[in-house]
C-alpha cells in the first residue's frame, strides 16, 4: 500500500500524452507508407514516354502487354493459393469438429434379432451351438385365489340391473341393505 493512488488531473495528463504520440507515429506511418507506395510505383511504372513514331508506339504496346501476362501469372498463382489454403482451414475445420465431437447423431432403428442370430453376427461362423433359454426355465403352477373365483362366477351385470328393477328390485334392496 506504499503507492499513492493517481489523481484525476495527473491521469487526464498522461493520457493526452500517450494520444499525441499515438498520432505522432500514426502520421509518420502514413508518410512511410506513402513513401513506399511512391517508390514501388517509379520502378515498377517508369514515367510513359510517347513516341513519335509508329514502331515505338507498337514496341510499347508489346512491353505493356508482357509486363500484363507477368502480373496475370502472379495473380493467377496467388489466388491458387489462396484458394488451397481455404481448403486446407475447412479440412482443418472439419477434423476439429470431428475430434471434439460436435455433429449430429444419427438415429439408429431397432433391429429384432434372435438370441442365435446375435451370437452368430458377433462370433461369425464358430457359434453353432441353438441356445434355447425356454428350455430351463422351470415351470410354474398358478394358484387359483377365491376371490378370482367369485369374480368369474359374477352373472352379466344386465341381468342384476333387470333383477333389481321394479318394485321387488327396490324391496331386495332395501331389505338387503337394512
Amino acid at each position: 500500500m506504499s503507492e499513492k493512488k493517481m489523481t484525476l488531473s495527473r491521469k487526464h495528463q498522461l493520457k493526452s500524452v500517450m494520444l499525441a504520440i499515438a498520432k505522432a507515429h500514426l502520421e509518420q506511418e502514413a508518410r512511410q507508407r506513402e513513401e513506399e507506395r511512391l517508390h514501388y510505383m517509379a520502378r515498377c511504372c517508369p514515367p510513359l514516354a510517347l513516341a513519335g513514331t509508329m514502331q515505338e508506339l507498337q514496341e510499347l504496346c508489346r512491353e505493356i502487354h508482357r509486363k500484363i501476362d507477368v502480373v496475370d501469372e502472379e495473380r493467377y498463382d496467388l489466388e491458387m493459393k489462396v484458394n488451397k489454403a481455404k481448403k486446407e482451414v475447412e479440412d482443418l475445420k472439419m477434423k476439429v469438429q470431428d475430434v471434439t465431437g460436435k455433429f449430429k447423431k444419427p438415429t439408429l432403428k431397432k433391429v429384432r434379432m434372435s438370441a442365435d442370430a446375435m451370437l452368430k453376427a458377433l462370433l461369425g461362423s464358430k457359434h453353432t451351438v441353438n441356445m434355447d433359454l425356454r428350455a430351463n426355465l422351470k415351470q410354474v403352477k398358478k394358484e387359483v385365489k377365491d376371490e378370482d373365483k367369485e369374480l368369474r362366477d359374477v352373472v352379466d351385470w344386465r341381468k342384476n340391473i333387470e333383477d333389481k328393477s321394479g318394485m321387488d328390485g327396490r324391496k331386495k334392496m332395501f331389505e338387503a341393505d337394512a
